[in-house]
This record gives structure tokens, sequence and C-alpha cells, in this order.
């Protein structure tokens, strides 16, 4: 319950929970410098342990408060599909958003120079909250709420703190991941956010009717709650538009489409506040620490290691690029890291691949987005192919090991299915002695940053094939263009900005743009697509039971029928499949020209400058954050 007014309240009853922080330390490279990185566990009191009913033998009874607690911070993301579910999640944003911000309204007024009068008004030039994604959304009226309730501030004086304080980071376009909270389910768990959400929403509307008439009809849209009587609910990412001084895509395209699509009405009322921050990477984990033989080549030829810490001086490689003696030690530098990832696989796969056949590897969250089944179904077509040809035939095509991996969201069924897809067809292939020695499928269990920084260093070809306009950014790209691994790829993400530094003619490019998606959705649903017959061969494959029989028509029928639920092929697989196919040909051929393809490996080294976390992060602190370098002497 509530005491007091709107705009001061005292939050009375519900559960009690004390937030422990860790601290681990992030030294810098070659610094002084060592950040603190905090991260919370929740615990319950020992006052809300109950002795008496613990001594008489209700055990769970006695710690109830403990277990409910522990569970908050026991699993990052926990599944929302049930209703206890949803609010676990919403105590975990909660939670943490909750204790980042008491800690850090702690430390302000204990560093301010009067304790007995705090100067609210600098708190923003000393704090910044990049709201990272929608999760910690609940900063924003949490932070509200602290400074109205505890701090006994206004809700002038706290909106104008709070808004100059958050910015937001966008990092999807995709509906389903812009977060929308049930309206019942928040006032249930956090009605006091709901009332200060209710607020900004009312004054928001307000500002819109003021100044900008010709949005009114737009109001509905654009505003916070969504109202509508069989689903009311919040919307998250409008709350963190509404309120942040900023709000950044993380790739060009990305941004751009934000601003022209998802964002513009917004654009429209505040054009300042949209910006693009590239992604980044970090050069010591993904090339220094996790691919020394490479390292030491680059430093040898730059006669420096300073780009290390100044990715740009990867620049300078390109005058060596025809230099024979750097493409052989560039060769044998690959060859020893897919060595050690050959040995990876099959410690943990049991099955043997060849160092000297292609690696192709696609390593990345299982979506359908992403077409790993693209990847598979090509896959099972270059099985098809290479069964009907002749012993000598086979002898002149380019031996590859597609390696796939990556985690599928516990309740996302088609994404298992493609994973199980993907085992199967493995299971046969690997075990197919006519074909075996000219193609493998891998599987690769478990990934995590550890199996990438053995992946990626080995891999030669990477697929980043998503249906162009649905991926933010991608990273894994970026890490994979610095270890000198040529991209197949659509013109999605950072994947536009890699083409553009490395060079077109060293980017295996195919598929349609994201201007023309759209288009082609629509003439889908008209039922004027005709798929590839190679497209059709490859389906008929697997449905035949060539890879077991276990019905793969749900999946499949993914991408047929021109709409419904589940069905129209929304992710544009058959569309590309055939530019897909030629793209496939021309890595095949390139691979054979060992100069050339050396050539281009080492230009795709030499123009990941741009994407070192060393420019983002400099970036984001002098256009969002407004702070500058404070060097320790």
């Amino acid at each position: 319950m509530f005491l007091n007014n709107i705009f001061s309240r005292k939050w009375v009853g519900g559960e009690v929970i004390q937030a422990l922080a860790y601290d681990v330390p992030i030294p810098g490279y070659k610094t002084k410098n060592t950040n603190s990185l905090r991260l919370w566990d929740a615990k319950a009191s020992a006052e809300d342990f109950n002795l008496f009913q613990f001594n008489d033998g209700q055990y769970e009874s006695a710690a109830s408060l403990h277990a409910r607690a522990q569970q908050i911070c026991a699993v990052l993301y926990p599944g929302d599909a049930t209703e206890e579910g949803k609010l676990l999640r919403l105590k975990q944003q909660f939670f943490l958003c909750s204790a980042s911000l008491q800690d850090i309204i702690g430390r302000f007024k204990e560093r301010s120079a009067k304790k007995d009068q705090i100067l609210w008004s600098e708190f923003p030039s000393k704090v910044a909250v990049q709201m990272n994604d929608t999760h910690p959304t609940l900063a924003i009226p949490e932070l509200m709420r602290l400074l109205m309730d505890d701090e006994g501030l206004g809700w002038d004086e706290a909106w104008d703190i709070t808004s100059r304080s958050v910015a937001y980071t966008n990092h999807t376009v995709l509906p389903e991941a812009l977060e929308k909270w049930s309206q019942a389910v928040m006032w249930k768990l956090l009605p006091r956010h709901m009332e200060i959400i209710g607020e900004i929403d009312k004054r928001f509307i307000k500002l819109i009717e003021s100044t900008r008439p010709d949005l009114e009809g737009k109001i509905a849209d654009l505003r916070i709650l969504d109202n509508n009587p069989k689903k009311a609910v919040v919307r998250m990412a409008n709350l963190c538009v509404v309120s942040a001084h900023t709000v950044n895509g993380v790739a060009q395209l990305h941004s751009d489409i934000l601003k022209s699509e998802l964002f513009a009405d917004y654009v429209s009322i505040w054009p300042a506040k949209f910006q693009n921050k590239t992604n980044g990477i970090t050069p010591r984990r993904w090339l220094s620490f996790c691919n020394p033989e490479l390292s030491r080549i680059i430093t040898k030829w730059l006669k420096t290691d300073q780009w290390v810490a100044n990715l740009d001086l990867l620049t300078n490689l390109r005058e060596f690029a025809d230099n024979s003696e750097l493409q052989g030690e560039w060769e044998s530098a690959k060859l020893a890291s897919k060595k050690r990832l050959a040995n990876y696989v099959l410690q943990v796969t049991g099955v043997s691949i060849d160092p000297n056949s292609l690696f192709d590897i696609q390593i990345k969250r299982i979506h359908e987005y992403k077409r790993q089944l693209l990847n598979i179904l090509y896959a099972v077509y270059r099985y098809k192919k290479l069964k009907e040809m002749s012993p000598e035939d086979r002898k002149n095509t380019t031996a590859r090991t597609i390696m796939i991996g990556g985690k599928a969201f516990a309740t996302y069924t088609n994404a298992k299915r493609i994973v199980k897809l993907v085992n199967d067809v493995g299971a046969v292939v690997n075990s197919d002695p006519e074909v075996n020695s000219f193609l493998k499928v891998v599987f690769v269990p478990n990934y995590n940053v550890s199996v990438a920084e053995v992946l990626i260093p080995g891999s030669e070809l990477s697929q980043h094939i998503s249906t162009a306009g649905m991926e933010a950014s991608g990273t894994s790209n970026m890490k994979f263009a610095l270890n000198g691994c040529l991209i197949i790829g659509t013109l999605d993400g950072a994947n536009v900005e890699i083409r553009e530094e490395i060079g077109e003619s060293n980017f295996f490019l195919f598929g349609a743009t994201a201007d023309e998606v759209p288009r082609l959705r629509k003439e889908r649903e008209q039922g004027l697509f005709k798929p590839d017959p190679r497209f059709e061969e490859s389906k008929q494959f697997i449905r035949s039971g060539a890879f077991g029989s276990y019905d793969y028509n749900p999946l499949l029928e993914s991408l047929e029928g021109n709409s419904g639920y589940g069905r129209g092929d929304y992710f544009l697989v058959g569309h590309d499949f055939p530019s897909y196919m030629d793209a496939q040909e021309r890595v095949d051929e390139a691979y054979k020209d060992r100069k050339r393809w050396m050539r281009m490996s080492i230009l795709s080294t030499a123009g990941s400058g741009k994407f070192s976390s060393d420019r983002t992060i400099a970036q984001y602190a002098t256009e969002i954050w407004k702070i500058n370098e404070c060097r320790v002497p």
C-alpha cells in the first residue's frame, strides 16, 4: 500500500531482499587502471529464517523467503512462458536495477562536498546509466521512485535528473524482443512503479497534444501504456525512448532502420536524440590471446605490438598482402589453429575432421532469422550432389567441414528442431565412406566464449547469413574478420561496414537487401514466389527419411505456404537460397587459388581496425556520456 500523494509514497509490505555485492576486478591492458565490475546476489536476512518452524520439522516453510531470494539470481533470463516465470523475471530485472541504483545514489551522496546539502543537479554530470536493451528499463521508474520517495525530490526535479542520466541502446528490431510487460503483472509486483510509468505516459501524451497535434492520431502507438482490454501492456522500448536523453543503435544500418522505421515518429519529435554506435570487440581477447601464432606474425610484419591497443595500425598490413613470404607464414598460422580446432572437435564430438579441408563455421544463437536452416539445407544439397557424382568428379570438389554451434532458448521449438536436423545430417554424412572425405557436418556442443576462442582462429569461412534488416549488428562477424576469416553474408547488421572496410571483393555477398524485404514478403503473401528447384530438392531429400525417421514437416512447413502463423517463409530462406548457392560456388573456386585466398584473408584482418571496442567505448564516452579521459599518472 502507499501513503502520501503520488509524488511521494512510502512502500509498505512486500518481500524485503538484501542485495549482496560481488566485485570482480577488470584490469586494463598495460595500464595502472583496474575497474570493478559489481555483480549482485539476492539474500534474505537472518531474521527471515523461522527457527521455530525449522525445529518443528517445517524446513521448507522455515526458509521460504531464503529460497525465493535464491531463485532471483539463480538463472539469468528465466523462462517466462508461465505466470510464475514472468514474475520471477520481473523480480530479477527490478532487483538488479534497484540494487545498482541504490548503490550509485549511495556513492554520489558519500562523495558530495556537503553531506548535509546534496546538490542533486550535479547527479547527471557524475552518473551515466546506459540501459543495454530493454531489460533494465525499470531503472527509469526506480530512479524516479528513489529520488521522490526516499530523497524527497519533487516530480519535476526527479524527472530532470532521470531524463539527463539515462540513455538507451537498442539491440533488436524483432518485435518479440522489444519487451512488453503485462500491466496486471506489473501492478501485482511493482504498483508504485506502475503509478510512475502512468504519470510519465500521461505527461508524454500532453506533450504531443500541445506541441505536435499532427501526431495525435498516432498517440495510441507512441504512448507507453497499451491499454488494450484484451491484453494491457507496458511497452518498455517506448518508455526508454521517451525517457532517455540519447537512443542509439549498434550498427549504421540498424540505426538507420531505427530512425526510418521503428522509431520514426519519435525522431520527428526529438531528432537530436538518436545516434549510431557500431559495436566493437576487444583485440586483446579476440586476436592477441586466442590466436598467438597469427598475433606474432602481425607484430613481426608491423614491427610493433602497439596494434593490440591501437587496432587501426592493422591497415599497414595491406602493403604486404601480395607478399608470398607473409602469405606462407599466414597460411602456417591458420593451419596451426585448424589443427588445434580439429583436436578439440575430436575430443568433444568424436568426429575426426581434416585440417586440409575448408573450415566453414556458423556459431551464434539458434534463431530462424539467423538462418542456420539455410546453411543446413545447403549442406543437405551438397551431400546429395556428392552422392550423385562419380569418384573422379568428387576429387575436383573443394573438401569442406561445416561446423554449426549455438544455444536454442528452452521454449523455442523450431530452434530445437534445427539443432536436431544438424545433428541428424551430420550422423549420416560423417559415416558415409563415399563422401566423408569431401564433406563433414558437425554440431559443436555447449557453445560459449571459451569454445569460440578455439573455433574462431581455426575458421576460414564464417556464415553471417541473417535476413537483411533483422540483425542489429553481430559481433562474431568482427571476431572472424579480425582473425583473417572470410565472410559469406547478407547486407545486414555490421556486415555492411565490415564489407566496406575490408573491400567488397573480399566478402562473399548474397541475398535480398533490407529495403527489398518488405516487398518480397508481400509478393510471397500474394502467391508470386516461385521456389528454386534445388531448394525443393533439398527439402524433399530430408522428407525422404535420408536422415532418419524424425518428422521434420513442422520445420520445413515454416518455409512453405504463402501466409499464416509459422508459415510463409517469413525469413526468406527460399528466396535467398539460389543466391546463397551461387556465393558458395564462388567460395569453392576462391579456396582452390591459395594465393588469392591468403591475400583476401590478410586484407580481412587489415580492414578490421574500425571494429575495436576501444573505438566504440570512446564514442560512447565522448558522444553520449560526455566524459573525458582521466589518465592515471
